[in-house]
């Protein structure tokens, strides 16, 4: 049938476009590989349009999130999802050009083989879609293109299938067999090409600085969390900082955040009580961050309180950064005797000469080790495998050897 081989010519199409927007993001993602941030592609035209150089794309977000790699302990930065779906949209290609090569597109064996194998990137993109959705809450365009793709390649394949003659010939199992074994292949080879081209950076982490002064004499360090037999590290905080909601998520969907014993420098980009500042960041940080200090034991509810709310108190500083003091209050009743008075406002001037006196950037978050800082390029798509590495015996070992060689 004459419109079967134009279903068939239309699903290779589609999977072509498919390779070229998942091709596009494994490409960004590679890009990262040399643990610096790069310009990344985000349009539904892949090449089209200027590329996103600040992070503030949907793209950018599905990147940076736990979701976009599999095996991210293991490796830095992981396997990207990205690649895997290039080597199945080419496959895909392929098998559909060698249907139509070999004139087969009638064969009821060939489309029912050819629609299984399209329903792997179909239930893929489902999904993903709605782990983008739900737990990213933001929505890449190159995904879309994938997504969209892969319904429509489904669609066309569907479409061939319905139409082709049912015949009473037993499926060739052992030949389709051999067919999902090629499929593999497809898959394997350049993820083994990628890991094996990657960069080993291991004796790069973990070598980004030192705390001058790790003791906290002004007890103006606060818990994040109570795991005393935890590793203990040191997160340089601002509640209102998206990035350092982003970190906490990724310590907490990877588990890192269980066995680390973490405490926060507050360090709040607000003009307001940051002298260091002549321009705040974010506006309103000030006022959260007086109420961690107030929370005592509890400081932790006010910060993932503040996390969970960043975009409507970042609105509301931006119109008038007193309301964000209000708010805090209206939502901890009980430390509307501390917030706001001078004995708060001075620890918090304790906590940021903390950090001068330990010639901290002026930046957030930062995250140290048993005092050793996480380098900022490893802190992002290097995340989890880099906290594995530094948070493993064999580095505690290291650092204590140091420690008796600089006596």
């Amino acid at each position: 049938m004459k419109s079967n081989r134009i279903a068939i010519l239309a699903f290779a199409g589609i999977a072509a476009v498919g390779a070229v927007f998942a091709g596009t993001s494994t490409y960004d993602f590679v890009a990262h590989l040399d643990r610096q941030v790069h310009a990344i592609s985000c349009s539904y035209v892949p090449g089209v349009g200027a590329p996103d150089a600040n992070g503030s794309s949907g793209c950018f977000a599905v990147m940076m999130s736990p979701y976009s790699a599999v095996f991210r302990s293991a490796t830095w930065g992981g396997i990207p999802i990205a690649l895997p779906g290039l080597a199945v949209f080419i496959y895909l290609l392929f098998k559909a050009v060698e249907i139509l090569w070999c004139k087969r597109e009638e064969e009821r064996s060939e489309t029912t083989y050819l629609l299984a194998a399209a329903a792997l990137p179909l239930a893929t993109s489902v999904v993903y879609y709605i782990i983008s959705v739900t737990a990213v809450g933001a929505v890449c365009k190159l995904c879309v293109g994938i997504y969209a793709a892969s319904v429509f390649g489904f669609i066309a394949v569907l479409m061939a299938h319905v139409k082709t003659p049912k015949g009473v010939e037993p499926l060739p199992w052992g030949h389709y067999a051999g067919q999902v074994v090629v499929g593999v292949v497809f898959v394997v080879l350049p993820t083994l090409l990628y890991l094996g081209m990657k960069p080993d950076v291991r004796a790069e982490l973990g070598r980004c600085g030192k705390l001058i002064k790790q003791q906290d004499t002004a007890n103006t360090r606060v818990k994040l969390t109570n795991t005393p037999s935890g590793t203990p590290a040191i997160e340089v905080l601002d509640p209102l900082c998206p990035a350092c909601k982003a970190l906490r998520d990724r310590l907490e969907v990877s588990g890192i955040l269980a066995t680390m014993d973490l405490e926060a420098a507050l360090f709040p980009l607000d003009k307001e009580c940051n002298w260091m500042l002549s321009e705040s960041v974010h506006p309103g940080a000030c006022a959260i961050s007086e109420a961690v200090l107030c929370a005592g034991t509890q400081a932790n509810e006010v910060v993932t309180w503040a996390f969970e709310h960043q975009s409507e108190l970042r609105d509301a500083a931006a119109k008038d950064p007193a309301t964000v003091r209000a708010q805090v209050q209206k939502a901890f009743p009980n430390l509307a005797g501390c917030v706001d008075t001078p004995a708060v406002k001075a620890k918090l001037n304790k906590a940021l000469r903390w950090t001068v006196a330990n010639s901290l950037p002026i930046s957030t978050p930062q995250l140290y080790v048993r005092g050793n800082r996480v380098c900022e390029e490893d802190t992002d798509l290097g995340l989890e495998y880099a906290l594995t590495q530094v948070l493993s015996p064999g580095a505690a070992a290291a650092d204590a050897a140091g420690r008796e060689v600089t006596r």
